[in-house]
């Protein structure tokens, strides 16, 4: 007997035709979507038939109106309880395509439409299950676990990695590498003293970190290929903040190895869906990559990253400062992005743009605090909350585990829909507009519904120094510059874009 079959989205089906109607979508069937079955109008009783296209026998439904997740008084539900699924006509939900196949693309192309119906449709779950968290089937057979409601979040970060793995995305599999934080691969599995020495190294939870000064100045002087011209595009940006990353991590020798960024780039992009050949192609690329980085390590001075880490007690023998630098140049190939949407941003906001060209100015004379820089912080977090590196999140459950009463075996996917609940407005003041203030209260970086960087175990040790460097690259723009123009036009007063393409974003920048 299948263990879910019949119970995802039971009675989802009719709501989101209705959907589908209401916003022209379509309904029809699809190679690689979800299957989505109304629930019966009455109790079949007695019976065990086959399932409508021949497979495993499924067994009578139970009472009719229950729903996936209720809970009654002197009952627990379990998802291993029988149901039987009717005959029904296929139903095509492009819309939750990539949820429904696990995480949602990280990549920066995500069409604005299909993620506004994306979230219209996880909305359209909420109000059918009460917030109880919704066990939806793919075409493939995997099940995944929808969580809709904040407090199911928090014990979605704060259960230990013995109760729900981390399950990477497809393209973090088959490196056998650290995996990057800011690509949405998590490092919660690692042994508790690597991932120790790692928040040491980043200085976690430090706004400043001990280092900056030569981080800063890397930073200011790699920015200026930024303004070298009269506009900025993702190009640039990526060239700039990468010659910084490889001189914080590596040192000032590491700048300009283009050869080095080529194979870290081939290992970003060539990380999903790796088989035969190209697993053996991607392996010989990082034993390359691993050569020059221990090459930079040996002569590294002790305020790179990688010397810092070198230069760590290792009783354990466990740390490995080449893998650890690999895995801190991955992670901030996520920062050009980043870079590009938080200036975009403030170059529709003008009072907000002055007012951070005022902070940049400031910073200049700041002496010890040099390096904090809040309202830039602030703009940062704020385009993580609208643009999120990782939209979503998702674990796997490695014993049986209970959700709302109802009982999910071992081996169930947990979906937490990130971006989705940073942008609700049923849940979010401003849901969709630029509001850099809200990250003013000290209590914010402790909103459950906001994880730019997560939180729990599995919070990405170096988020502040992100911060730090990406506030810095905009402080280094706007304290000569003004960003005039800007490609995408944004409404500084309406609802902003669902996904913002950085390959599609160009500044114009004019001296002050």
């Amino acid at each position: 007997m299948r263990t879910v079959q019949g119970v995802a989205l039971d009675g989802l089906r009719a709501r989101v035709r209705a959907l589908a109607e209401r916003t022209g979508l379509p309904v029809r069937s699809a190679p690689g979507t979800v299957r989505v079955t109304a629930a019966p109008a009455r109790r079949h009783t007695g019976r065990v038939g086959r399932s409508p296209r021949g497979g495993t026998p499924l067994a009578d439904r139970g009472p009719a109106g229950k729903w996936l997740g209720a809970e009654t008084a002197d009952r627990r539900t379990s998802v291993k309880e029988s149901f039987r699924r009717p005959a029904a006509a296929p139903l095509t939900l492009g819309v939750l395509r990539s949820l429904l196949h696990g995480l949602a693309p990280a990549g920066p192309r995500r069409r604005p439409g299909a993620v506004r119906a994306s979230a219209a449709a996880l909305r359209a779950l909420r109000a059918r299950h009460g917030d109880a968290p919704a066990l939806v089937r793919t075409r493939s057979g995997r099940t995944v676990l929808v969580l809709l409601d904040p407090q199911d979040l928090r014990r979605f970060y704060e259960e230990p990695v013995s109760v729900l793995a981390a399950d990477p995305p497809e393209k973090c599999r088959g490196l056998d590498a650290a995996e990057p934080a800011g690509t949405g691969c998590s490092r919660a599995e690692l042994p508790t003293e690597r991932r120790q020495v790692s928040a040491e190294v980043l200085a976690a939870g430090q706004p400043v970190h001990p280092s900056c000064g030569p981080f800063l100045a890397a930073v200011a002087e790699e920015a200026r290929h930024l303004t070298a011209t009269g506009t900025l595009d993702l190009a640039r940006a990526r060239n700039s903040v990468n010659r910084a990353a490889r001189r914080i991590v590596l040192g000032d020798a590491a700048a300009a190895d283009e050869e080095l960024a080529g194979w870290l780039t081939q290992l970003r992009a060539e990380g999903k869906g790796l088989r035969g050949g190209r697993v053996r192609t991607a392996r010989s690329v990082r034993d390359k990559a691993h050569a020059r980085i221990r090459e930079y390590a040996r002569h590294a001075d002790g305020g790179t990253l990688v010397g810092r880490a070198a230069r760590h007690a290792d009783p354990t023998g466990t740390l490995d400062p080449v893998g650890e630098a690999e895995h801190w140049l991955l992670a901030m190939g996520a920062v050009p992005d980043t870079l590009l949407r938080t200036l975009l941003l403030l170059g529709a906001h003008p009072a907000e743009q002055d007012a951070a060209a005022a902070e940049a100015a400031a910073e200049t004379a700041a002496g010890p605090g040099r390096g904090e820089l809040p309202r830039l912080r602030a703009c940062v977090r704020e385009s993580l909350r609208l643009y999120p590196v990782v939209p979503d999140l998702i674990r796997v459950t490695r014993a049986e585990t209970e959700w709302r009463g109802v009982r999910y075996p071992a081996g169930t996917s947990v979906l937490l829909p990130a971006a989705f609940h940073q942008r609700d407005p049923e849940r979010v003041p401003a849901a969709h507009v630029f509001v850099p203030g809200r990250w003013k209260n000290p209590r914010a970086d402790q909103d459950i519904r906001m994880a730019p960087f997560s939180h729990g175990g599995g919070r990405c040790p170096g988020d502040q120094l992100g911060l730090m460097i990406t506030a810095a690259l905009c402080a280094e723009v706007l304290r000569s510059h003004r960003i005039r123009s800007t490609r995408p036009v944004l409404d500084p007063v309406g609802p902003l874009p669902a996904a913002l393409d950085p390959h599609g974003i160009r500044l114009t920048l004019t001296r002050r």
